[in-house]
Formats: C-alpha cells, sequence, structure tokens
C-alpha cells in the first residue's frame, strides 16, 4: 500500500516566487484600484478632512487663502448673476418719465424749467417742471416713478402721500396732459400752478406712512 506524497512545502524564495505568480493574474489586476480611483480618493479624502479638521499643517496657510478665494469667487457670481437684472432695472426707472427717457435730476429739471418760462416756451416749461416735481418725489422714496405709470397716476399716488394736494396735483397733471398730449397752449399762470405744487411738495417733511 503507498502512502500518499507528503505535500510539497516550499523554502522562502520559492514561496515568494509562487506568491509573485499568483498576484500577477488576471483576476488580482481587475481587481486593483485604478489611476482615477486612486485621484479619486485623494480628492474624497481632503474635503472629507476639511470637515473633520484634520488638515496638515503645511496645507493650513493655503487651505485659508484657497477657501477665501472660492468664496469671493462664490460672492462675485451671484452679484453678477443677480445684481446685474437690478441695476438694469434701476437704471430703467431713472431713466424714464411718462413715457420719455429722462435721466436730469429733480434740480436740472427746475432750471431748464424756469429758463424755458423764461423764453415764453410755457408748455416745455410745464412739463419739465412737472417732471422735476416726479422725480423728486421718486428721489425721496416718496412716490415711485416706474415705466409705464402715467400722470395722473403719480398724481393718484401722490396724492395717498400728501392728501392735502389731491385736488393741485390732479389739477397739475390735467396741465401736463393739455400741453403734452392735446397740444394746448400753455400759459404763465398754469406754469405758476405746477411750480407752486413743486415748491410746496419739495419743501414739506417726509410723510410719516408711504402708501404702497
Amino acid at each position: 500500500m503507498r502512502l500518499p506524497a507528503a505535500p510539497l512545502i516550499p523554502d522562502g524564495d520559492e514561496a515568494r516566487e509562487w506568491a509573485e505568480r499568483e498576484l500577477a493574474g488576471t483576476v488580482y489586476r481587475v481587481a486593483e484600484p485604478t489611476p482615477f480611483d486612486r485621484a479619486a480618493r485623494a480628492v474624497g479624502d481632503f474635503f472629507l478632512s476639511l470637515f473633520s479638521g484634520d488638515v496638515p499643517a503645511a496645507f493650513g496657510p493655503w487651505l485659508a487663502v484657497a477657501v477665501l478665494v472660492i468664496v469671493l469667487a462664490a460672492i462675485g457670481v451671484a452679484v453678477a448673476i443677480w445684481g446685474r437684472p437690478r441695476r438694469a432695472a434701476r437704471a430703467q426707472a431713472a431713466a424714464a418719465l411718462f413715457g420719455d427717457a429722462e435721466r436730469r435730476s429733480a434740480a436740472d429739471l427746475r432750471r431748464t424749467a424756469e429758463a424755458e418760462a423764461a423764453g415764453g416756451r410755457w408748455e416745455a416749461a410745464i412739463v419739465l417742471r412737472f417732471r422735476a416735481l416726479a422725480r423728486a418725489l421718486s428721489d425721496r422714496t416718496i412716490v415711485p416713478a416706474t415705466p409705464g405709470t402715467t400722470v395722473h397716476g403719480f398724481a393718484r399716488s401722490a396724492a395717498r402721500a400728501f392728501p392735502g394736494e389731491t385736488e393741485a396735483l390732479a389739477r397739475a397733471a390735467d396741465v401736463f396732459d393739455d400741453v403734452r398730449y392735446l397740444r394746448r397752449p400753455g400759459t404763465p399762470d398754469a406754469y405758476a400752478l405746477v411750480a407752486a405744487l413743486d415748491e410746496r411738495l419739495a419743501a414739506a417733511p417726509r410723510p410719516q406712512r408711504i402708501p404702497a
């Protein structure tokens, strides 16, 4: 009866050679992480270290600079995306008064209106003075002169802020419409009405309650 052969026990060098041949097989090569896997793991470990506080001391200053740059960039993008439409809307509102482009300040409009009145050009003087009135109330954020607002709509809004001037505001709006749209001739009395109203509203204290 033959006894089974004793198992072959390799020496140290031979065992290492067998192990290298085994690990070189296709199954083990497929299981190894790829360079992309290693890079992804390194990036993930880095971000996890940001939240865990386990950041190497050598990266401390550079990390602070990198975070600051990222925050500033995010703020810049937010301003560029949301700030620009708001600035454009404000610029559009400031550039329009009752359907016409108008960028002059209330003071400039008043000076020009006075010059037109001095020359007897009452129609232009009335239009400019009412626009000065509207620009002044809009700049004081009492009555907004938004694009599309009509003269009478503005007068009604201003009357809610200054109830004592309701009749004068309605008459001034009528005078504006007469000379601007109905092409009726302006008069010194009509200009004096609008100018006096503008002066009273400019000198009036800001209402405690601004109507919506």
